[in-house]
């Protein structure tokens, strides 16, 4: 797919992908499903192989973490896909609506800090309470004493710093956010952590291609972006300062050293963090989606949901290195397939 992706446009090739129709199938060999733009790349490679293979069609709506919560509470999509899990107020309106839900772990990747310096050739060093104090409009300056600090020997430009955060319900704001609040209790009193949260600076984009349009567009910027849509639109991220002290850059690599660091900290409901993760080598914002569903579903629908999601977390998993995801770790997917096996279908 990534060769495709160089020779054409990236999002109109995810748009055909997701609005994929299998020929021959149904109305009821549908599903409809929304939520996470940071897994809509991936989600879209999948729809598009799983209608070839099994002709169910999946359609797939980026429209934001938040949104995609709303949503499936609403029953208006099959399931949602969040890179926050549910909170408690969240889980008690979808009890009322449509009893206990399941969260269902997809993939993993890294959220990066990008932005916009043509001069600077080498990757930028960013620790925690730095991130926090530019988001907190604290640090207002690329050449400011404590981004110079942590960059010995790179030249810093005396340019104001334009920050870009999301306007919309997201799950990448909430692994963003999760960070930060570990690392900045500044951060933690202030603004805290959620899908939406009231920036303290900065413009609003909706969704992770406008956050990494705006940043493209606008030199001196910076955001915080899912790391395909990075590499594909070819933005600077920078490395960020782990629990170990070690910068590292977001890779699939450093993302699965974190999930591997915390893995055995990951509770029954499988609703987790691994922000910030102990090694060396761990990459500290990274994180999960879940897709998130009703245990009881209708009959068909509900088993063709299960079926997606046990091939998604399953064979689906190899096209995670291509789009630079991590795939689940195996002692994560043994316990989702039992969450999967939790689901009731109506008689």
């Amino acid at each position: 797919m990534l060769n495709i992706l160089r020779k054409k446009s990236f999002y109109a090739v995810l748009a055909s992908a997701v609005c994929l129709t299998a020929f021959g199938a149904h109305a009821d060999d549908r599903l409809n499903a929304g939520g996470s733009s940071f897994v809509y790349p991936i989600m879209s490679q999948w729809a598009s192989e799983y209608g070839a293979a099994k002709h169910v069609q999946v359609n797939y709506q980026s429209v934001g973490s938040g949104a995609g919560i709303q949503q499936m509470t609403a029953k208006t999509f099959d399931f949602g896909c969040s890179d926050g899990p549910m909170n408690e107020e969240q889980l008690g309106k979808a009890k009322a609506t449509g009893g206990d839900v399941v969260h269902i772990p997809l993939v993993m990747g890294a959220v990066v800090p990008a932005y916009n310096l043509p001069e600077v050739k080498e990757p930028v060093n960013f620790s925690g309470s730095v991130l926090a104090d530019i988001f907190l409009g604290k640090i207002t300056k690329w050449n400011d004493k404590a981004i110079k600090k942590l960059n010995p020997g790179i030249k810093l430009p005396d340019e104001a710093i334009a920050v870009v955060h999301r306007s919309d319900g997201s799950g990448t704001s909430y692994i963003f956010t999760d960070y930060l609040s570990k690392v900045s209790p500044e951060w933690k009193t202030k603004v805290g952590t959620a899908t939406s949260v009231n920036w303290p600076a900065g413009e609003g984009q909706k969704g992770n291609e406008g956050v990494a349009g705006q940043v493209r567009r606008m030199p001196g910027a910076i955001g915080y972006i899912e790391l395909i849509y990075a590499l594909q639109n070819d933005i600077q991220y920078g490395a960020v300062q782990n629990s170990s002290g070690k910068f590292v850059r977001g890779s699939l690599e450093s993302v699965t050293a974190a999930a591997n660091g915390a893995l055995a900290n990951i509770p029954d409901d499988l609703r987790y963090s691994i922000t910030n993760a102990p090694g060396e080598g761990s990459y500290p914002i990274s994180g999960t989606t879940w897709a998130i569903l009703y245990v009881n579903q209708p009959k068909d629908k509900g088993q063709q949901i299960v079926e997606f999601l046990r091939w998604v977390t399953h064979g689906g998993q190899q096209d995670t290195m291509a789009l630079h995801y991590a795939a689940l770790p195996s002692g994560l997917v043994a316990r989702l397939d039992k969450k999967l096996d939790s689901i009731r279908l109506a008689q």
